[in-house]
């Protein structure tokens, strides 16, 4: 073979790999699910109608025009498998789809939960993998695309004949479906799918706006601030169980563990006096962002997404801590999990924050969880509540409690509260079991970890109660639900929340708005937004009804 048909013969092989890269990504791009239940088989099958047209544009504008063509299709196919990848994500970990506005701010707290699940270079591996792999994509698809577009003549004009062939057949595959009121083997979406997310994007900007006039309105006091004159003199302790959902009392997974223990909880705070009284609250998130619960509950405003937390957070809006701090209580934030600056404190005004490393735990981590329950409830007792009742100034204490939180791995065990000290004692819990990665290698044994948390929060809090409980009034609720992985799909976005007191008719006076006596709320109670709440709180402690 002479020199001429050897670079004939290669311009012909890079031809056909050029053609293959290009209507191998962009079919990916096309088809690819953007929901975990479209991942199906039965999707290699469909012929998107974008990929003939593109190709033609590309085989038969001038070829300056089609350069442009193909710069505006590799960011096509970009946006495209960045949004399906982060719907698949979003909605696998969160219930809702991707939205660029709000959820790219959030990629640092992503990277915390992953490095702390996983371990940071496996962390780093995989999304560092994910990364290149999406831009060797994109590289290549935007290199076939110019590569089409400087093809010789006769393999243009093959081209040309095979993809104006299945254009002409995916349009009539098309119509034909539409008639028939079939699913469409062909399909024109790509646009529409765009056009949907950033309406989506358009519809945050406005929602943010509205927010806005929202806090504006709300701000300050309009009727003064409440006096809670009927727990005046006591502590309110406040208190949020991660990933504490109505699925981990109603799902038959977990129920048998979860029912008997608020039973005997139950039974436990009834023996050293105490009444309580249950119900449901809807949360504003569901796997994660606990913050987003924190602030609707605390600010009385529906606060769903970063970009409303963020607005919240420089507005004068009252918060309830605040709202406490005003009328004679000091404030106290117990957060085992802020390990980092937290400027976000400055909104809800608290006289002390007890972050990790001010709590003085010795022991060692349980993984992602800094510190269990257990000592977190211990060292709020000495840090705060001691020194504020040694003062005669009663506390409003909102504490996060996080041995639930993933990768729920190794499980704490309750211990003497005589024995917690600096604890230290906790270490070899905290080195037993298997490692995250071992745990989330098997669905059923992650669940069953999950649960068994669940079951230790309860367990040490109502231990916690009625040991040092007193006079105070709790009230206790989880953030949020699980992931999809731990509930099942579609499932409620309710979570419990708990009165407890020795004040049996303040107690009482909760039935009014849904809650059952007892431990277990009832199923068919209502399920009042997270925002409301607050509302509720406000009224039964004695601060008037608030609109």
């Amino acid at each position: 073979m002479n020199r001429t048909g050897t670079i004939h013969q290669i311009r012909g092989w890079r031809a056909a790999l050029a053609m293959t890269i290009f209507v191998a990504i962009a079919f990916v791009a096309c088809v690819m699910p953007d929901t975990p239940g479209g991942i199906q088989p039965t999707r290699a099958l469909r012929l998107p109608i974008e990929i003939p047209l593109l190709a033609l544009a590309l085989l038969l504008l001038p070829r300056r025009m089609a350069i442009g063509v193909a710069v505006l299709s590799t960011t096509v196919v970009f946006c495209l498998l960045l949004l399906k990848i982060g719907d698949l994500a979003v909605l696998s970990a969160f219930q809702r789809r991707f939205n660029p506005y709000l959820d790219l701010k959030m990629i640092f707290d992503g990277w915390n939960l992953l490095s702390g699940s996983v371990g940071t270079f496996t962390a780093a591996v995989s999304i560092g993998g994910a990364v290149a792999s999406l831009a060797a994509l994109v590289l290549a698809f935007s290199w076939a695309c110019i590569r089409i577009t400087n093809l010789s003549d006769q393999v243009r004009k093959t081209a040309v004949a095979v993809f104006a062939l299945l254009l002409v057949a995916g349009v009539v595959l098309q119509a034909a479906n539409v008639r028939a009121g079939a699913d469409a083997v062909a399909q024109l979406r790509v646009a529409d799918y765009l056009g949907e997310r950033l309406s989506s994007v358009a519809r945050s900007v406005a929602d943010i706006r509205a927010f806005e006039s929202e806090l504006h309105e709300d701000a300050g006091y309009p009727a003064g601030a409440p006096s809670f004159d009927r727990i005046k003199g006591r502590d309110l302790i406040l208190v949020f169980i991660e990933s504490y959902g109505r699925s981990a009392i109603e799902d038959p997974r977990y129920s048998p563990l979860i029912g008997p223990r608020l039973e005997g909880v139950e039974r436990q705070l009834s023996e050293a006096g105490f009444a309580s009284a249950s119900g449901w609250t809807r949360s504003p998130t569901v796997a994660g962002l606990s913050w987003l619960a924190h602030g609707t509950l605390l600010s009385g405003l529906w606060t769903d997404s970063q970009a409303r937390y963020d607005r919240l957070m420089t507005s004068d809006r009252p918060s309830l801590n605040r709202m406490f701090r005003d009328s004679g209580w000091r404030t106290v934030a117990v957060m085992p999990a802020i390990t980092m600056d937290w400027p976000e404190a400055a909104y809800y005004g608290y006289d002390e924050i007890l972050a990790a490393k001010d709590l003085g735990y010795r022991g060692k981590p349980f993984n992602w969880v800094t510190m269990p329950d257990q000592y977190t409830l211990s060292a709020f007792e000495s840090l705060a509540r001691s020194p504020a009742r040694d003062a005669g100034v009663p506390v409003m204490a909102e504490i996060a409690l996080i041995s639930s939180h993933a990768p729920w791995t190794p499980i704490p065990r309750l211990v003497d509260w005589n024995s917690v000290g600096d604890g230290a004692i906790f270490d070899g819990q905290a080195e037993s079991g298997d490692p995250p990665a071992v745990v989330w290698a098997d669905q059923d044994r992650v669940r069953r970890h999950y649960i068994a948390t669940i079951d230790y929060a309860l367990e040490t809090l109502g231990s916690y109660i009625s040991h040092f409980g007193r006079d105070a009034v709790f009230v206790v609720l989880g953030d949020h639900q699980p992931a999809a992985l731990i509930t099942g799909p579609d499932a409620s976005r309710s979570v419990p929340i708990h009165i407890v007191s020795r004040d049996r008719a303040l107690v009482d006076s909760f039935k009014a708005d849904g809650f059952s006596i007892g431990m277990t709320p009832s199923p068919q109670a209502p399920e009042p937004s997270m925002d409301r709440m607050r509302d509720v709180l406000i009224s039964r402690f004695g601060g008037g009804q608030v609109d």
